[in-house]
């Protein structure tokens, strides 16, 4: 398994949240979607570490983070956002955001407050309808699937997780991501995210798009089997002046497709706020 130390605690509403620190220099903070966890920016976050105070956490009841039998949707998620930029005394941070982290980020400025000095969206859940065939089917009967064998189990993960990648990915780079949803509570957890996934939490913000306050880009693999890149075209048309850029040969989850983009992309992008 990758080595992804996340060595502090961030209590929030009395559960564990891990998160790490690493780095100098303007904040620049990473947020993760479902259902993966920080590990997705193994190869994305220590090219800014000699530039930049890098943070990063996993979302509560994901990765290392608590798995709590309660509340872990969009709905609390933008919450927990909201605490660590000011535990960490960030006031205007770089933020890069993929999935249901995008949504997280979006939420966390609108709907919070919080000030960017820049967004960076991966492959956002942020417009109404979003959810695939497999959520939606969870969402109507988490109780079976929570209940399913382990084996079972071990099948299921990895083949919906290798549904947001591209390339031919070997199972030792994808036990990162499976390995927090196997035995119990990690397969509970699995199935609990999934049963929360409500639209109503994107369509809070969806309206207040044309009112962001910092610059934003839009990164989305073209090849996205979960969220489809037009997507991303239409969120362009929704936030004055942000930028869209399709990432050929990569599916949803492009930290692992083409990650060489992700950092060109936000190399090009961050320095531009550095000076204002």
């Amino acid at each position: 398994m990758t080595d992804w130390p996340l060595p502090q605690t961030y209590r929030f509403k009395g559960h564990a949240v891990r998160y790490a620190v690493r780095g100098d220099g303007p904040p620049l903070v990473f947020v993760h979607g479902t259902p993966f966890s920080s590990c997705v920016w193994h190869r994305i976050a220590p090219h800014f570490i000699t530039t930049h105070r890098v943070h990063y956490f996993d979302l509560l009841g994901y990765g290392q983070s608590e798995k709590v039998d309660g509340d872990v949707s969009l709905g609390v998620q933008n919450e927990l956002l909201s605490q660590l930029l000011e535990h960490w005394g960030l006031d205007r941070p770089d933020v890069v955001a993929h999935d249901f982290g995008g949504a997280t980020a979006l939420r966390t400025h609108l709907l919070n407050g919080k000030d960017y000095r820049s967004l960076t969206l991966i492959d956002p859940v942020s417009l109404t309808p979003w959810g695939s065939p497999f959520v939606q089917h969870v969402r109507q009967h988490e109780a079976a699937f929570s209940g399913l064998p382990d084996y079972i189990q071990r099948a299921i993960v990895p083949t919906y997780i290798r549904g947001a990648i591209q390339r031919d990915i070997p199972d030792a780079e994808l036990a990162p991501y499976v390995q927090p949803w196997l035995g119990e509570p990690g397969q509970a957890a699995f199935y609990r995210q999934i049963a929360q996934m409500d639209e109503r939490y994107t369509r809070e913000a969806e309206g207040l798009y044309p009112t962001m306050r910092c610059p934003v880009q839009i990164l989305w693999g073209e090849d996205d089997q979960w969220i489809p890149v037009e997507r991303g075209r239409a969120l362009q048309q929704m936030i004055p002046g942000a930028q869209f850029h399709p990432i050929p040969n990569a599916g949803h989850l492009v930290q692992e497709d083409a990650p060489e983009a992700i950092v060109a992309a936000l190399m090009r992008f961050l320095p531009l706020q550095q000076s204002s």
